[in-house]
């Protein structure tokens, strides 16, 4: 069997890639997306949310990207307001600023936040307790205008996952020795787990141009949605020490003899230009900033179905979803204004979608 994959053409342009075993098939898997209920929002008069993480008591911390603030908004909505402020973040420098967010899975005890920055020398991640002092737990990704990467998240094994792009330098998505357009995989202390795939190195996959979503489903796996250049964007799953081909490939293409992995979903960025990601039940749920809508992607295993967009246009770029404490909703944020989006009376806002 060659090592391409063979892609169904969809309405609107949209290509899902099939699996191989699909493909021999000669069928599309048939899973369905979950209903969504009426959007409210929750929070208004932000500047340009990036990230969400919840508090055990179900109140949210949100990062602002072009302020260095963390705001605390009320778990059932309500005034936004600011509790931690990170130091050093460079606020005017493309889009680097104060990105990802999240919560130690052990906060009750250690009272522990991190976030993704951007310093005046590189992207960095930090650990701190509300209103104290930062430490570094990995420092000396290289930042850039963009694809700076940001996303960070605990998976299900407690350590920290971390999104990074490559910084303008494709080169570096395929260095191993190099940060930059990788997953990475470390301790909470920012030390390198036993089980990574390339002894003493935090790189947990690689051959990536700029991952900006992750999100675990029931059986752990991890999946992550991928800006691409000027064809394809792309959701992923993330496979232990896998290559995914940027730059020598983008979107699907020859795997090069199995040396890279393809996507499931592809998208034009013109349809997505995909940022945060949430699993919910078995749909995958998918901020598009460039295509202004919510992507719903059903999961079976480790095939997908037919992706289907959500309040196209609705509320303009949407760049991070969550899903809210109890699973029965999503938190989404609008991304107006970053300098590329229309804001509107409110804007940026968080919105609260129910899952029906």
């Amino acid at each position: 069997m060659p090592a391409r994959r063979t892609a169904l053409a969809l309405a609107a342009g949209l290509a899902v890639l099939a699996t191989p075993a699909t493909a021999m098939a000669g069928q599309e898997h048939t899973a369905q997306a979950a209903a969504l209920g009426t959007p409210r929002t929750i929070a208004t008069g932000l500047s340009v949310p990036w990230g969400i993480a919840f508090l055990p008591n179900g109140d949210a911390l949100v990062s602002e990207r072009t302020t260095g603030r963390i705001k605390r908004v009320p778990r059932n909505g309500g005034r936004a307001r600011t509790v931690h402020r990170i130091s050093g973040v460079a606020r005017n420098f493309g889009e680097g600023g104060l990105l990802g967010i999240a919560v130690s899975p052990k906060y009750s005890r250690d009272r522990l936040v991190y976030a993704y920055y951007t310093s005046s020398r590189d992207n960095r991640v930090v650990r701190f307790r509300l209103g104290g002092r930062s430490s570094v737990v990995v420092r000396g990704i290289k930042r850039a205008g963009n694809h700076n990467g940001g996303r960070i998240a605990f998976g299900p094994d407690g350590n920290l996952y971390i999104a990074t792009g490559d910084a303008g330098d494709r080169g570096s998505s395929q260095d191993r020795n190099s940060l930059n357009g990788k997953i990475l995989r470390v301790r909470p202390n920012g030390d390198v787990p036993r089980g990574n795939p390339f002894s003493g190195s935090p790189v947990w996959s690689m051959g990536h141009r700029n991952v900006q979503g992750l999100a675990w489903d029931r059986s752990g796996r991890l999946w992550a949605t991928e800006f691409g250049q000027d064809r394809r964007d792309e959701i992923n799953l993330i496979r232990k020490g896998a290559n995914y081909g940027w730059p020598e490939v983008e979107g699907d293409g020859d795997t090069r003899g199995g040396r890279f992995r393809n996507p499931l979903v592809t998208w034009t960025p013109a349809q997505a230009s995909p940022s945060g990601a949430a699993i919910v039940g078995n749909t995958l749920y998918v901020g598009a900033l460039r295509g202004q809508r919510l992507w719903q992607v059903p999961l079976n295993g480790t095939r997908v179905g037919t992706p289907r967009a959500a309040f196209e246009g609705r509320f303009g770029r949407i760049r991070t979803v969550v899903r809210a404490p109890g699973g029965r909703a999503l938190w989404i944020t609008t991304s107006n204004r970053d300098g590329y989006g229309s804001p509107r009376s409110g804007d940026d806002r968080i919105l609260r979608v129910p899952i029906t």
